[in-house]
């Protein structure tokens, strides 16, 4: 852990106005609450609780809608992810172990997302409309969302949220046995969600797995490419999502070095060079905090035992 890089990196997103002051993208929100929110538990300073709460506000006053939260500011960026969302109450969760009023919100945001969204038995719609009024034209179920719910859910609070853990973890009995994920961020992502209940059948299958796709895609120069069969594919915020689930189950170490190494220097040419997705992902996987269960600060401990 180098907290130099993150402060430095921070204060270089700053000036260059990419992040947390630029344009509002939920994703790389939820990221930056929890990183803030880390921060605030591993340093005690008081200023990044209160950059977490202010950004939460912020998110809220230009993405929320009546029901649910936009994918993001910019005009293309229209309509709800569920993934994004489910992050989202991550986050929230998060911040509620410092600032307990959050946990409420993340609830209240589940009960107007979850009925839109879900179909029980079959599955999770992958986006919706703005409004929540009907799938996104041309988008259908999404393989790992069922599994986002079933997490953020069940990390928010499991008693409030009995009904809709139930009908997530049916969906996911009925998925992760012939789920194969084969790219990089989606395997990333399982394998960090993986690392909270690891019993589970459902993560045991998968953790295996992912591992498995995983080192077919590595490349020795020091990335993991998009997906099997493409080694020149390569993307920085993705590698970082990866680098976050190896750190989760404690694998490949040598790997995760190797590829902060090379995307310490890489430029991609393009608009990732300065997205802010790319530097907030960035920070969070060379300092995971609360990403990991069970994350021991130096600094504040939480307010409440989970």
């Amino acid at each position: 852990m180098d907290l130099n890089y993150i402060f430095t990196k921070l204060a270089w997103m700053r000036a260059q106005q990419i992040w947390p002051n630029g344009l509002r993208y939920l994703w790389t929100d939820a990221f930056g609450v929890v990183l803030l929110t880390s921060l605030y538990a591993e340093t005690g300073e008081r200023h990044f609780l209160d950059e977490a709460e202010w950004l939460v506000d912020e998110v809220e006053r230009v993405l929320g809608r009546p029901r649910g939260i936009r994918i993001g500011e910019a005009p293309d960026r229209d309509g709800q992810y569920f993934h994004y969302l489910a992050m989202w109450l991550f986050a929230l969760a998060t911040l509620s172990r410092h600032l307990p009023e959050y946990r409420q919100r993340g609830i209240s945001l589940v009960h107007q997302i979850h009925d839109p969204f879900v179909q029980p038995g079959r599955g999770v719609f992958w986006k919706m409309t703005e409004d929540l009024s009907l799938p996104y034209p041309g988008y259908g179920f999404g393989a790992l969302d069922a599994f986002d719910g079933y997490l953020a859910y069940r990390l928010l609070d499991e008693r409030a949220l009995a009904r809709e853990i139930s009908t997530m973890s049916q969906l996911i009995e009925q998925m992760a046995p012939t789920l194969s994920i084969s790219q990089d961020l989606g395997l990333g992502m399982m394998l960090w969600m993986s690392h909270f209940f690891p019993e589970e059948h459902w993560a045991r299958i998968q953790r295996a797995r992912c591992l498995d796709m995983l080192d077919r895609m590595w490349v020795e120069k020091g990335y993991f490419c998009r997906e099997p069969g493409y080694p020149q594919v390569k993307f920085a915020f993705t590698n970082y999502g990866v680098s976050i689930g190896l750190q989760a189950v404690n694998a490949m170490p040598e790997r995760v070095q190797k590829l902060h190494d090379f995307f310490e220097h890489y430029h991609s040419g393009d608009n990732y060079d300065y997205d802010a997705i790319t530097h907030v992902m960035a920070c969070s996987a060379h300092f995971p905090g609360y990403l990991i269960n069970g994350f021991q600060p130096r600094g504040v401990t939480s307010s409440h035992s989970d």
